[in-house]
């Protein structure tokens, strides 16, 4: 009987993972290496020295990027997360139809088209509203994020909910639970974990987005990546790599969390 395909067992494999995984990650060691330069060079070493991560904390405008991410990604990934829950929700627990696929596509739109195209249309359109309504705040940054966001959000709550057993629901169902009661206590329990990871999904995408922010912003809604280009355009110096070094350890933090929770979920 014929041993079942695994590329693991390829010959060479173990050595090709490992170089690329060196590769991947070589560059972010560097950057967080040189974070911690005394030198105002960033490629060449001149000793140990925390002054840039203390001159990113001095920084007001740094600080003021750094509120207005930490502003606009938690409030876009809430929304979107809610959205692509009920999307999920209404694409999974239902018989196919004519049309599913299409709206399958037109969920998952901002994934297939380029971020450039996204952003301009954007632009256009809230321009436009901009011009009618007069206001120029960060709603539109909110909405623009949000838009983009649901996507990442959508594809593992809607994967959870393929492989979710539906005996529970259908028992809920056979003893008079009305539907909210239903999704309340049985459906979101199970679904949990994946909502968790759908907002952690958004929440870093929002984060770290800067051709959509670069295009909808208004004077001075600067974000801390679109704050990091407009500085990398005039000199590069290791305070950018200082507040990069932060980001990375945010993400991580992130991502650790959502590991432990889901452990004790589980």
């Amino acid at each position: 009987m014929a041993k079942p395909f695994s590329v693991r067992h390829q010959r060479g494999f173990t050595s090709i993972a490992l170089f690329c995984f060196f590769l991947l990650y070589l560059p972010i060691a560097t950057l967080v290496v040189y974070a911690f330069n005394a030198g105002t060079t960033v490629g060449t070493w001149e000793g140990f020295s925390l002054r840039w991560f203390a001159a990113a904390a001095a920084n007001e405008r740094i600080i003021d990027a750094t509120l207005r991410s930490l502003t606009i990604a938690p409030i876009a990934a809430v929304i979107a997360t809610a959205a692509a829950t009920m999307a999920a929700l209404a694409t999974t627990r239902t018989a196919p139809y004519p049309g599913l696929t299409f709206k399958y596509a037109f969920i998952n739109q901002p994934l297939m088209v380029p971020e450039i195209v996204t952003a301009v249309a954007l632009l256009v359109v809230f321009s436009q509203i901009k011009v009618w309504t007069g206001y120029s705040g960060l709603g539109y940054l909110i909405a623009a994020h949000t838009a983009f966001c649901i996507p990442f959000a959508y594809l593992p709550i809607r994967a959870r909910l393929e492989t979710m057993d539906l005996t529970l629901e259908r028992a809920a169902a056979d003893l008079y639970a009305r539907p909210w009661m239903v999704f309340r206590r049985v459906t979101f329990p199970l679904l949990w974990p994946a909502i968790l990871a759908g907002f952690m999904l958004a929440f870093v995408v929002s984060l770290d987005d800067v051709v959509i922010t670069e295009f909808v912003k208004s004077a001075g809604q600067d974000t801390l990546p679109t704050y990091m280009l407009g500085q990398l355009r005039r000199t590069v110096t290791p305070e950018m790599n200082a507040i990069s070094t932060i980001f990375l350890g945010l993400s991580i933090a992130i991502v650790t969390l959502f590991f432990v929770i889901s452990r004790k979920k589980d």
